[in-house]
């Protein structure tokens, strides 16, 4: 009890020392399961040459949803309506939730989007055919999007990992939220459904880094 207490102390201190008062938030980006495809697997699954159909920009430029969803297929069970995200990617990958784990069957590692090495594959299925990948399952570990800027305002690096509060009638606090900088992002913290209904957030919310000093606890 004591340990709990002196950590709950803190984070209280943490907050205190690290929360900017005119810091507005970071939007939050609340994102279900979903799959990138490469062409190949975009042909082997809606036909030779065929081109994703947007239906909605998503908040990082140059990325929308698609009208095509696929099944994938694991040992233990299935799971339909999988939306394609666009445009193409040079390797699929698929972006499933812890939950999802258990009813498919497979053991998923936490990953950065595009660190696929050492994940577990699956089947995919399509509208014209289906496809079985040998690696590309990932549980998406939750991070930041930033431009140099605003890596620049809140004082942090890409790669660097912080705490984040979280700003709702059962917030708190998650660790491990990885800092992604690139001049192609919009600021925007993103979080799976899980993630996001434990905490009680809606697209609405916002997240306030709080720098994550582990080496000086």
């Amino acid at each position: 009890m004591k340990n709990q207490e002196a950590l709950l102390q803190l984070f209280i201190d943490i907050l205190e020392k690290e929360a900017k008062p005119d810091d507005a938030g970071i939007p939050l980006g609340i994102s279900n399961r979903h799959i990138h495809l490469s062409q190949n697997e975009i042909d082997k699954l809606f036909g030779k040459g065929h081109q994703l159909t947007k239906i909605k920009d998503l908040s990082q430029p140059g990325q929308y949803a698609c009208k095509e969803t696929v099944t994938i297929c694991g040992p233990r069970g299935v799971i339909e309506k999988v939306r394609v995200l666009g445009p193409a990617r040079p390797a699929t990958q698929v972006e499933v939730m812890t939950g999802d784990c258990f009813k498919l069957g497979i053991s998923v590692p936490v990953r950065q989007s595009g660190e696929i090495s050492d994940t577990p594959g699956i089947t995919i299925i399509g509208a014209t055919g289906s496809v079985e990948i040998d690696r590309g399952v990932i549980v998406a570990q939750r991070h930041i999007h930033m431009s140099p800027e605003d890596a620049h305002a809140y004082k942090v690096r890409d790669g660097e990992r912080v705490m984040i509060k979280l700003a709702s009638e059962r917030g708190g606090i998650f660790d491990n939220v990885v800092i992604r900088v690139s001049s192609k992002f919009r600021l925007e913290c993103h979080l799976d459904v899980e993630e996001a209904n434990a905490m009680g957030l809606n697209s609405k919310s916002k997240v306030y880094i709080i720098k994550n000093n582990q080496e000086e606890m």
